[in-house]
Order: structure tokens, then sequence, then C-alpha cells
């Protein structure tokens, strides 16, 4: 019996599909004005990290307060690591299907997202779009067709690579073969103006500069701000914020969790500064924007933010729920239930179709995406049944994990890094409370981005209404009773009454069916996966052969003689 009702939940699913693929030319919502999407993206950021579910050792007021006054994400779920991640969400598709699956694009790598691939930024530039990068690409940079500006972008501000040092725009990989490099450009130009000013407030200044000239010229706007925050920067100094932002986490014992909570606090003001320009520009009346964090927080081990996935157990390169479920908040005045939270899962590859329908943009069926369109349910009442959803989390063969959620059943068989990182890593520090926590509903109310999308409210967003989203937005974990060791064994959970991953159900006889059938998916779902693109880094793409920037080593010469390179070499010395 279970098995003809997953085998339902499959046909469901192929039906859905269809439906997207073949549905004629939606109109949008304003007639023949084109609405303008924002997409704002963190680093790194851990699903705890946002103040809306409860946590109070730093707030972040302004990207609450897109939930408040929009709809919270509450099952955005995104692969967990960056370059599959960027890549699902540009390209509607599972990372298998464009050899992006296994672990992501180190800088010295010559490699890239497949260029067969039709992205996000040429679907909506062809259909009369301004297209615009602002920040982290992250999806191959060795020759200059893998770059924003040959995918689709108009324009490109920002870096190329995996991280940068947020003063000094250099980057060195973990591999320290390579030296320290720079990485920051107007289009394909290395761009040095600013020098000094703090990445997060550099990039939101040119997002706000982007804002004013797109609404003068009359054209919509599609604009990526990539943040690198929360990521950390180059190993010498991880985490980097103003020092006088750091001083306003004082009761903060831990050093780096409290420069982390700046980090933190510098993006959310950061996500009112957009708001505020979108508000002051006059395009929120027509604007769709979309916050979210490309994958879960690594709390521990390499690259470690001490960012907080709780109550979920495993982090960023895992196949658990603190690695793939996201913080994530939409707004738009086109949403009919503002107000409401999101329950429906939805996934990174989504957004393309869901964009699309929602600026009238008709996608080929050529396209074949994995992502589906969930416009109808976004914008739609609050009550909007669930489309049944399949998301493929994890399909590697080279580091042997696989992750995949059907309905209310998640599957996972084999981990990363032996497991060590396959619990829950953090806790909520319930005796550092950030000193605005008692004032939670009047920082919000004040905050640039509730001043700004107030206006738009359906119903007036009283302290009872934000006490309420809050609770409903609380993740309740339940008691242990079986846990599971992915080395060794398969994993099945259902997520619909233990969304934390504690109880496993694959020895149980009534799941049985529903086990072998999901190991099935899986193995259909591998007969079709392309092979990884991956590709060792080479000695060519030193910086210090390339006057001491990470540039397009593919093609460009590299010098008779190594330069000595460091945080202050040769870019932009005149």
């Amino acid at each position: 019996m279970r098995v003809v009702i997953l085998s339902a939940l499959l046909l469901l699913l192929n039906l859905n599909l269809g439906w997207v693929k073949a549905s004629e030319k939606n109109t949008n919502r304003t007639g023949n004005k084109l609405p303008n999407v924002i997409i704002i993206m963190a680093d790194d950021m851990g699903f705890d990290d946002i103040s809306f579910r409860g946590g109070r050792e730093f707030l972040t007021p302004n990207i609450d307060a897109l939930g408040f006054h929009g709809r919270l994400l509450d099952r955005l779920y995104a692969p967990a690591m960056c370059t599959p991640s960027r890549g699902a969400l540009l390209s509607g598709k599972y990372p298998i299907h464009t050899g992006t699956q296994h672990f992501v694009i180190s800088n010295e790598e010559p490699w890239s997202l497949m260029l067969n691939t039709t992205l996000m930024p040429e679907i909506f530039r062809a259909a009369g779009y301004s297209t615009n990068l602002v920040g982290k690409w992250h999806l191959g940079f060795a020759r200059p067709e893998y770059t924003p500006t040959h995918r689709g972008f108009d324009y490109h501000y920002g870096y190329w690579g995996a991280y940068i040092d947020y003063y000094q725009r250099r980057s060195q990989m973990p591999e320290k073969t390579y030296i320290v490099g720079y990485d920051f450009r107007r289009n394909m130009e290395v761009e040095c103006t600013d020098r000094g000013v703090y990445v997060t407030d550099l990039l939101t200044n040119e997002a706000e500069r982007v804002i004013q000239e797109t609404a003068a010229k009359q054209q919509p706007l599609f604009l990526m701000i990539n943040h690198l925050a929360t990521h950390t920067a180059n190993d010498n100094d991880p985490l980097q914020a103003p020092e006088e932002e750091v001083q306003k986490f004082l009761h903060i014992k831990d050093p780096n969790h409290r420069k982390y909570a700046a980090m933190v606090s510098k993006l959310d003001q950061s996500v009112g500064r957009v708001i505020t320009a979108l508000a002051r520009a006059e395009q929120l009346d027509n604007s769709i924007v979309i916050f979210y964090s490309d994958n879960g927080a690594p709390s521990v081990g390499m690259f470690a933010n001490t960012g907080s996935n709780w109550p979920l157990k495993g982090q960023k390169n895992s196949p658990w729920e603190g690695g793939v479920r996201v913080a994530g908040v939409i707004w738009s005045p086109l949403l009919t239930a503002r107000g409401h939270l999101f329950t429906q899962p939805i996934y990174v590859g989504d957004f393309l179709p869901t964009l699309a329908h929602a600026a009238g943009i008709e996608l080929p069926e050529s396209l074949q995406l994995d992502g589906i369109d969930l416009w109808p349910q976004l914008a739609g009442n609050k009550d909007a049944p669930h489309v049944p959803r399949e998301i493929l989390h994890s399909l590697d063969d080279v580091s042997h994990f696989s992750s995949l959620l059907l309905g209310q059943w998640k599957y996972v068989n084999g981990t990363t890094l032996a497991g060590q990182y396959d619990q829950l890593l953090t806790h909520r520090e319930l005796d550092e409370l950030d000193p605005r926590a008692r004032r939670y509903v009047v920082e919000v109310r004040n905050s640039p981005a509730s001043k700004a999308l107030a206006r738009y409210d359906l119903q007036r967003l009283t302290q009872h209404r934000m006490h309420t989203l809050r609770r409903l937005a609380a993740v309740r974990c339940g008691d242990m009773h079986r846990g599971c060791n992915a080395l060794l064994e398969e994993c099945l959970y259902d997520l619909s009454v233990d969304p934390c991953e504690l109880n496993n159900l694959a020895y149980s006889e009534r799941h049985a069916e529903i086990l072998s059938s999901m190991r099935q998916r899986v193995q259909q779902l591998r007969a079709g996966a392309l092979p990884p693109g991956n590709s060792p880094g080479v000695s060519y793409a030193n910086p210090n052969l390339h006057e001491c920037t990470w540039d397009n080593f593919e093609v460009k010469k590299a010098g008779p003689v190594p330069l000595d390179c460091d945080y202050h070499g040769i870019p932009c010395s005149a």
C-alpha cells in the first residue's frame, strides 16, 4: 500500500512538471509592467541566524521585517555547498544535471558550470530585463566565457572566486601552493576604487547605484546581490567586521562568535539599505525581493564561521537538514498571503520557473528543468495546497553519499568527512541575549525595511501577529528513539514528525516498501546523472604569474617570472 502511495506521489510530481512546461504564457498581475526581481544571497549563514525563528543572541530586524511583511520560506532547501547551490539557482537544475555535484570550484581549477546550460539571467535579459550581479560568482573563471558577463549578466561588480578578504579583496586558497591573489572586477576589468571599504558596504553601495540608475532608465531590473558575508575570509584572519560593529555584541563571550554577530549585523543593515533604495527609486510597487543563504553554516571545521543551524543536525557540506534547509524570506506586493508562513517545501532550483511565471516569461520545454513553478502557491491564498515535491539534495558518487526528499520522507545513504559533523553542532546560548531582544517588536518595526514595507501591509503588523509567526516558525524536534550511522547504514526519516532527523525508520517493517522505493528512485536519478565536471588545479593559475590577480589563466599568458605577491601587491598599485 505504501509503495502505491509513493508511486502516486511520483506520478503527481510528473504531472505537475508537465503542466509547468506545457502551460500557456502567463501575464503578470500588473499588466505589461514586468516586476523587478532582486535576490539577496548570504554566504554560509546558519539556519538559526535570522532572529525570526526566536534566536536572541543577535537580531536581524531588516531580514525579519521582510518575512513579517512578506513570507518566511519555512522549508527552503538548497545544495549544501556554494558552487552546486549557485548552479542550481541559476540553472533550475539539480547539480547532477550540470556536472557540479561534487564539492566546489576552487580558484585554481580550470572548469565551470556547463556552458550549454541556459541560465536565469539569460532568460530574463531576453525578456527585456537589465541583468546585474553584485558580489560573488563562484561558477568558474579560468576562461572569459565562464564568467558572469558571458553567462547572461549585462553587468558584474564583485569577485569571481570562492571568497576574499573583507577589506583587501584578496584570496588565498586552502591549497597553499597558490599565493594570495587579488579578485575584484567591474565586468572583465580589475576594479580598484574605494580601497579599504568593508566589502558588505562596498557591495551595498553598488547595489544602491544599480537600483537608482536602472529605475531612471525605466527598464525592469534583475539584480542579484551575492554577499561575501558570512563566509570566512582567508585563514590568517577569517572573521572580519568593523570594530565599532563588534563592540555592539560584547554580551557574546566567544570573540569569534562576537565577530560573526557583527558580520550578520552588517549584512542585515545591507538588506535594509537595499529595501530603502527600492523605495526611494519608487520601485517597491512592482518588485519581488528574496533573501536567503546559499547553504547551512559551517559551524566547525573548514571555513568555520560559528554560525548556527540549531536545532538541525549537520552543517555545510553534509546531507543533513543543517546543511540543506536554509534561512529564506520573500516579499512582494504581488503576494496575496503576505504576513503568513510559506510551509510548502521549495528548492532553490524552483526560483527560475517561479520567477519566470511571475514575470510572464514562457519557458521552453527544452530547458528540462528540475525546478518547478511554485508562483501560484507563493502568490496565492495562504491555504493553497502543497504541491507534491521531490528534491534531490545530493548524489555524489565521488564522495559516496546521497540524500533525497520525497514528500514527507527523507532518505540518506552515506555522508561526508567520515561523519564527524553528523550531529547537532550548536546550541542557543540563553545567557547571551542581545540587549535589543527585550524590545524585539519595536526593533523590527523601526527597521528601515519595515518602515518602507509597512504601507503595503494587508493587515497591521501587531505584536501578537509577530509572536504568533515566530512561534509557528519554531522547529520542534521531539525525542530520539533510534539514531543512524550513515557510514554503515541507510537512513529514513519522516520529516513531518521528525524534522531534526532523530529517528531512523529504515529498520521498521512498516516502512520497508518506502525505503525500497526511495532507494530505487536514487538509482533512477543516478542513471541520468552527468559525470562531475571537476578538474584538478593547475600551477599556471597561480596569481604570482598573473600580476598578483586571479585571472582567466587558461587563456592569459603567464608572466615569465613569478612575482612576490602579498596583500599589497601589484593590483591597482598606481
